[in-house]
């Protein structure tokens, strides 16, 4: 497992005029996406606890944007609407499904012994993704990290989705261990030393001592996956440097299970003190310092972005290279995590019910930072509103090609080049949300309107004001019937059925 290298890095904030003259080809796009990263859980968003230089670093020599949305509150529909362009109403996943008709697809040891039992439900042939998209504008792409859009052997799987190499878990199941038995290089999997197979969910045993570190020795193994997966990122850009290229970094962290290079959860240790344990359940290992490690995790991967964008002007690739960083959804709250406890929602709520998993704004406002050298302005902010669907048309722009007809996004290319007089603006922007109890969410303007348990037969509108509670406690619906009528319009006219029933309300 590799050591801390990075904590403070000491590199300068560029200036637009580093990159006076005009690139002579289209600028690489790196897309690093985080699982469960709260919208303040970097420093530049409030966080006041976790040392993020490296991701400040990205906001100072960029911009930083406040209302920007994922598409799902969980990973896997979240994923589908970053890839296709379209909103949940709209798109074929909208759910985590684990296709539990296969068979026994929760244990790992069934896993690895049948790859059909991994991964999620597919992707069809043909889809239109941004890999597709910036494959047909000339650019090589990669996917390193998490996928979850479709099970080995299926149409789903990234080669067959617009990637020319992919690298990591193609199960988000998979992905509840940072010390996996595999990975997935493109069509194979790649074994690595890490042979005790344990069911996450295992809890420590009750004779062990639980504020022993010993006693969790066995949950760590040799093989880290973020250190090989951030291997293959460096030899994708060295081997690309001379061309064009599209590099989506899924990266797992900081979703449980808890997991960290010892020496950053020891510095972490030494600056929170002592805590309580985590002693397992719930799908996810024991911790013996769930906080440090929480934090570990996360200053591990800011220290891998530094040294990618060291990597990158190395190369001289970073004056041509757009950066953008954010969040595939909210915090969790299970697995050991203490989110409330960091403020990991910034101004949002983050416990249950309220953060990953819910159609709250600590569910789906999520942080994001684009850097692109002589084109966005450093240290500036935007209150644009947007969200994932809008990375394809982006996208597209950028890489000079038309983007698919059938989209629900918006670019915001115009508020990347600080042209907000040019930026075309959504009238509302919609999520559904098939799991826990059933979701509908609207943001108008100011407006918020929620409706939760439709499984149950509720279809009553929650309205919110998030110019004067963000934090969204407040139910004014009974003051405001024709907010709530115009957004009960809203929803009618997005939500198209699901052809899978399990993704029906």
């Amino acid at each position: 497992m590799n050591t801390f290298k990075i904590l403070i890095a000491a590199t300068p904030i560029l200036c637009l005029a580093s990159c006076s003259q005009a690139p002579d080809r289209q600028p690489n796009i790196i897309y690093i996406l985080l699982d469960d990263f709260g919208y303040g859980d970097a420093a530049c968003y409030g966080q006041l606890k976790i040392e993020t230089p490296n991701i400040d670093r990205l906001a100072q020599n960029g911009i930083l944007f406040t209302d920007h949305y994922a598409a799902s509150p969980v990973s896997a529909p979240s994923r589908c609407g970053l890839m296709t362009g379209l909103h949940s109403g709209h798109m074929q996943i909208r759910g985590n499904d684990e296709m539990p008709e296969r068979g026994d697809v929760q244990s790992h040891q069934a896993m690895l012994a049948d790859p059909h039992l991994e991964g999620q439900r597919p992707l069809k042939k043909g889809t239109v993704t941004l890999g597709t998209q910036l494959q047909k504008a000339g650019y090589t792409t990669a996917c390193i990290g998490k996928w979850g859009l479709g099970y080995p052997g299926s149409e789903g799987t990234p080669d067959k989705q617009g990637f020319d190499f992919f690298f990591g878990y193609n199960c988000q199941r998979q992905a509840h261990t940072y010390f996996p038995p595999f990975l997935w290089k493109n069509g194979d999997r790649v074994y690595l030393d890490n042979p005790d197979i344990i069911q996450p969910g295992t809890r420590l045993p009750k004779d062990a001592d639980p504020y022993d570190e010993q006693s969790y020795a066995r949950f760590t193994q040799n093989t880290y996956s973020p250190d090989l997966m951030f291997d293959e990122i460096v030899g994708f850009v060295e081997e690309n440097q001379q061309r064009p290229f599209f590099l989506m970094w899924t990266t797992t962290i900081p979703h449980v299970a808890l997991q960290a290079p010892d020496s950053i959860v020891k510095y972490y240790v030494g600056k929170f003190g002592d805590e309580e344990p985590y002693t397992g359940g719930a799908n996810y290992y024991p911790c013996r310092y769930p906080r440090a490690t929480y934090a570990a995790m996360i200053s591990y991967l800011d220290s891998q972005i530094g040294q990618l964008v060291d990597k990158l002007k190395e190369l001289n690739l970073y004056d041509n290279t757009l950066i953008i960083f954010t969040s595939d959804n909210g915090p969790t709250y299970n697995g050991g995590t203490d989110c409330p406890w960091f403020n990991s929602g910034g101004e949002f709520k983050s416990e249950k019910g309220w953060a990953k998993g819910s159609l709250h704004e600590g569910g789906i406002r999520i942080p994001m930072i684009a850097v692109w050298p002589g084109v966005i302005e450093p240290g500036t902010t935007t209150d644009h509103i947007s969200y994932f669907p809008d990375v394809m048309p982006t996208l597209c722009q950028i890489a000079g090609i038309e983007p698919p007809t059938e989209t629900d996004g918006i670019s915001f290319l115009p508020t990347l080049q600080g042209k907000p007089k040019k930026q075309a603006e959504h009238p509302y922007l919609y999520w559904e949300f098939p799991e826990s109890g059933g979701w509908k969410a609207v943001r108008w303007g100011n407006w918020k309107g929620i409706i939760r348990n439709i499984r149950k037969g509720n279809d009553r509108i929650e309205l919110y004001d998030l110019e004067n509670d963000l934090q969204e406690l407040h139910d004014v619906a009974a003051d405001h019937p024709e907010v709530i009528e115009q957004i009960r319009t809203f929803m009618a006219e997005s939500h198209t059925d699901s052809e899978y029933p399990r993704f029906r309300m």
